[in-house]
């Protein structure tokens, strides 16, 4: 023990220990009242201002718009593609602009690019999804083509496709009202640039596609599904009987209740809920969607549909007018 403690300061000599060093983060005291300061001016002069990008210097609206249509791989012809980013609110601005100075400079608003891109949107989806969607009713076609045509969902595609700064409008930022309208003026663009089906895949690439990983029958609200069920099997001669199958927490709180629902002896579908006539509404759901054939095991939508498809059969609009 001894020589131990002989050598230990030597072995305290050989071992080097790096020293420690704390890292701050060296942040002065008058910064944040500062920021805080700025922010409050900012905020008292009616805040942030964003300039549209037509308003610098080294911007070129002819090499946007050619720069636009290379990205998306497709051929514009550059005066309908100017026309579908003008709106309507720009030519008024420039009108009276143009009246102040004395001049006249005939230009296009996108007002019938809007309503022709519109038809063609709302015509094509529709085809489209009674073609994928074989045996669902009209009803339910209508619900979903209205999901994907709405203003917020073509606004949301317009601004994914770089519109924003290209559009020519009054205000700025764009409203989605704006948005929406400009896609909608783009595809009546390449309609009219190259051809119908060159116009359908782009829809169908940028509209349709917003489906892949969704469940159609969400934006389908039916509100007595027992009824359009028992109407639809009586039409076939066949009896719906929902029989109770299971019962769990009976009289308590966490109750469950497991429904089926038996076609000539067979369970077509069963359903779950905290009361029996919840648990018979989902089984009712649930053949519904084994009908119209989009249960949760569905074969997924086809997205590679070329050209424009046909119409819908008689038989849908017989099980719709159930």
């Amino acid at each position: 023990m001894a020589l131990m403690r002989r050598c230990a300061p030597l072995f305290a000599r050989c071992i080097k220990i790096p020293p420690m060093t704390l890292q701050s983060q060296k942040i002065h005291r008058w910064v944040a009242p500062t920021l805080v300061e700025l922010k409050r001016r900012e905020k008292k002069l009616g805040g942030k201002k964003t300039n549209p990008r037509n308003t610098f210097l080294e911007w070129n609206l002819e090499a946007e718009l050619y720069a636009f249509g290379k990205r998306l791989n497709e051929e514009f012809d550059s005066d309908l593609l100017l026309q579908a980013f003008t709106d309507r609110t720009y030519i008024i601005k420039e009108e009276m602009k143009q009246k102040e100075m004395g001049v006249d400079i005939p230009m296009k608003d996108n007002m019938e690019l809007i309503a022709e891109g519109e038809k063609f949107i709302n015509e094509y989806v529709q085809l489209y999804l009674e073609t994928v969607l074989p045996k669902f009713p009209l009803e339910g076609v209508n619900e979903v083509r209205n999901y994907l045509t709405n203003e917020d969902r073509l606004a949301k595609i317009s601004l994914s496709l770089g519109t924003k700064d290209i559009i020519l409008a009054a205000e700025y930022p764009v409203d989605n009202y704006i948005l929406a309208n400009t896609f909608k003026a783009i595809v009546a663009a390449l309609l009219e640039s190259t051809s119908e089906e060159r116009a359908a895949h782009f829809v169908r690439d940028f509209v349709i596609t917003q489906l892949q990983g969704k469940d159609v029958n969400e934006y389908w609200n039916i509100e007595d599904p027992w009824t359009m069920l028992t109407g639809i099997l009586e039409k076939d001669g066949s009896k719906v009987e929902p029989r109770l199958i299971g019962e769990v927490g009976k009289n308590t709180l966490l109750a469950c209740y497991r429904i089926g629902l038996y076609v000539n002896k067979k369970m077509i579908s069963e359903g779950f809920g905290e009361k029996i006539e919840i648990a018979k509404e989902m089984a009712a759901r649930e053949a519904l969607k084994r009908i119209f054939g989009t249960e949760d095991h569905m074969k997924p939508i086809n997205f590679k549909i070329s050209g424009i498809p046909k119409g819908s059969s008689q038989e849908r609009y017989q099980i719709a007018s159930n």
